[in-house]
């Protein structure tokens, strides 16, 4: 092959690869590392398009070059949909958290392994944990007098012992404890109390901006105080936005005010999105207190980050709701319904299927 020949092979090769684009397998382009902003993949009340509302949450997290995907809804048809609908390609994620193991945030896990079975998982651990777990093998306390046949593994119990999950191919990274993952990226793990389950290990995504914290919440079982306590480091640092479950459907209203009250006048959060399990009740008694600092965050609606955060609907345009309509209403109150049991209380199912019944 001659220089004219080997320099055209060259320049070729180099067009292509720039066609192609540098962000790896399928050709997308790397993240924007100005781009600040969550997406609500899913949840029971929202005006978009192409998209369907159910009972669970999920948020697309884009933050300092970083896709992240935090939870993923309560059923793997429709979290796809919604995925779609938004043109979100999930093979390009960084890493996904799983902020606790209840099935209306778990079992869209089915979709996005079938699309990226390696990405990194993080979940909290437990003991007996849907997204397995491990346990030192002297668990098992032993009693030599006993015959090998009557003996756990005939007597030679390994020294861990390991449990299995729905996702058994899933890359899940266990969280002990809150810690840094990425620069500026805080993964805070507490527990909480569910009423019909055994207490609940919980991660928040807190992430820390120029304006303040952005924290990213599930639905907020060791109590929305608690979590913005601990991100917070106890009202040392600011908390410029807070987005997701709160928790407060089973709450009283003189609770609902005194959360409210809290978290606008002790730990001065600038901006609350509340979604999802926070409830009727509270979404009015936080738009009351937080006024235009109130920001509509329903299934389809983007949050575009920074000193002024904005709610954009799915259109592109600012939001001009703070609260739902009636339609949203009725869907979000029969959506809610399905997930709760003949004593009215929330079902939680951790599991790789659909619909909960």
């Amino acid at each position: 092959m001659n220089a004219l020949v080997r320099g055209g092979v060259a320049l070729l090769a180099v067009a292509l690869l720039f066609a192609c684009g540098t962000g790896g397998p399928g050709g997308s382009a790397p993240a924007d590392p100005a781009r600040a902003q969550i997406t609500l993949l899913y949840d029971a009340f929202g005006n978009a398009p192409g998209m369907e509302k159910d009972w669970g949450f999920a948020a697309y997290v884009e933050y300092g070059g970083k896709r992240i995907l935090f939870d993923t809804g309560n059923n793997a048809e429709i979290f796809e949909k919604n995925v779609k609908a938004k043109g979100i390609d999930l093979t390009r994620l960084d890493f996904v958290i799983m902020s606790h193991r209840h099935g209306d945030h778990t079992s869209g896990l089915n979709y996005l392994l079938s699309v990226n079975p390696g990405v990194k998982i993080y979940t909290p651990k437990e003991n007996f944990g849907v997204f397995g777990a491990g346990l030192p093998g002297s668990f098992l306390k032993a009693n030599d007098a006993l015959p090998a046949e009557m003996r756990y593994y005939d007597g030679k119990v390994p020294d861990k012992l390991r449990f299995g999950t729905p996702w058994p191919k899933g890359n899940f990274e266990w969280v002990t404890e809150s810690r840094e993952i990425a620069p500026g990226v805080r993964l805070i793990l507490l527990k909480g109390p569910w009423g019909v389950d055994l207490d609940v290990m919980e991660i928040a995504l807190a992430i820390d901006t120029p304006d303040g914290i952005v924290l990213v919440v599930g639905c907020s079982h060791p109590t929305i105080e608690k979590i913005v306590e601990t991100a917070s480091e106890g009202g040392k640092k600011a908390v410029h936005l807070v987005v997701g479950g709160t928790h407060l459907l089973p709450a009283k209203p003189e609770d609902v005010k005194r959360i409210a009250n809290t978290l606008h006048d002790t730990y001065k959060v600038a901006y609350v999105a509340p979604a999802h399990c926070t409830g009727e009740l509270a979404f009015g008694a936080l738009r009351e207190r937080f006024g235009s600092r109130y920001l509509y965050a329903g299934l389809g609606t983007t949050l575009k980050l920074g000193r002024v955060v904005q709610s954009i609907a799915a259109d592109g345009r600012p939001h001009t709701l703070q609260a739902m309509d009636e339609a949203e209403r009725q869907d979000y109150r029969r959506l809610l319904a399905s997930g709760l049991d003949e004593e009215g209380l929330m079902v939680a199912q951790a599991g790789a299927g659909g619909h909960r019944h």
